[in-house]
């Protein structure tokens, strides 16, 4: 039995990877390591915990008691844990260094020392910054604008310095926006259905004409587990599934399928990046595209948010 410690497997692209892993594979026992802090949601692990083969244990990244025992004890590292939220690392930025920074330096150590043969590094294309022409390659030179993608560059790099210092490759992974069900209604997608679907309106920054690539997390998963099995160690692979769409057209597509609503602009964020796009022909190559296209996956987000409304309204009442 193949044991992957999947940590941040609470939270929204963890916990579907943890789903599709499980369905995929009858081989695989998955331990789920997570702090359990905003964005990892109780009722989520509730759920995973009713599938078999699966593990949840409470604890943190940056405790190396803990992660020293868990890598120990598997085959295989796949690591979403990170503080993800851009406005909140502008506010606050130290959670994020330590989690984001120091939580990868604690399992690059662990995986070190127990010589475990895969470690996923899952990141972002926020690395890169601002693209105003063209798609970023994988070797591009990496331009973060905000705290939060500030350190996930700096874990980026430290899992490349821990290829050329101790020999330990890992595989770096950077997705475009991903969406779908069990994301935090903080993020915009979650935050635009919730709100329409309270009778409010969706919150677009200045004129909502940044865009982004959006991804289906279902579609990001099979790529990372695709990588799990034939990345290679030491590469970096960017996922994206090239559906660039504006901020402003992605909340008029949501008003639309929702049936009302409307959009109220405030005051854009400090250091807005304006356009993200990658270039994810590597990963192709390897056999993997994208199956569910920006509006058919839009017409699925609300279908779940209308129906999962015991899953997001005690989040956002709490927020």
């Amino acid at each position: 039995m193949r044991r992957v410690l999947v940590t941040g497997g609470a939270g929204f692209i963890g916990s579907t990877f943890i789903r599709r892993l499980l369905a995929a594979d009858p081989g695989t026992h998955v331990i789920n390591l997570d702090l359990l802090t905003y964005a990892g949601v109780r009722v989520t692990v509730d759920e995973l915990n009713a599938l078999d083969r699966h593990e949840f244990v409470h604890g943190d990244v940056r405790d190396r008691t803990l992660v020293d025992s868990l890598v120990a004890a598997s085959d295989a590292v796949v690591h979403f844990a990170a503080e993800s939220h851009v406005d909140r690392s502008i506010s606050g930025p130290e959670v994020f260094l330590s989690t984001n920074v120091v939580g990868t330096g604690v399992l690059l150590d662990a995986a070190v020392r127990h010589g475990l043969s895969r470690f996923v590094h899952v990141s972002t294309d926020e690395v890169y910054g601002s693209i105003s022409s063209g798609a970023a390659a994988e070797t591009d030179p990496l331009r973060p604008s905000s705290p939060y993608a500030a350190s996930k560059a700096a874990a980026d790099l430290l899992a490349d310095a821990y290829g050329t210092t101790y020999g330990y490759k890992a595989i770096i992974t950077r997705c475009t926006n991903n969406y779908g069900p069990y994301q935090h209604p903080e993020k915009l997608i979650p935050l635009a259905i919730t709100r329409l679907l309270a009778g409010g309106r969706i919150p677009i920054y200045g004129d909502g004409s940044q865009e982004r690539d959006w991804l289906w997390v279902d579609d990001h998963c099979a790529a990372l587990q695709l990588l799990l099995d034939e990345g290679k160690p030491g590469e970096t692979y960017n996922i994206g599934a090239d559906a660039q769409a504006k901020n402003r057209d992605v909340a008029d597509s949501l008003i639309e399928i929702v049936g009302s609503g409307a959009v109220e602009h405030v005051d854009d964020r400090p250091g807005h990046d304006h356009r993200y796009a990658i270039d994810s022909s590597k990963l192709r190559n390897l056999g993997w595209r994208p199956t569910v296209g920006l509006e058919a996956g839009l017409e699925r987000t609300v279908a779940w948010y209308r129906e999962r409304r015991d899953w997001w309204e005690p989040l956002v009442a709490e927020a």
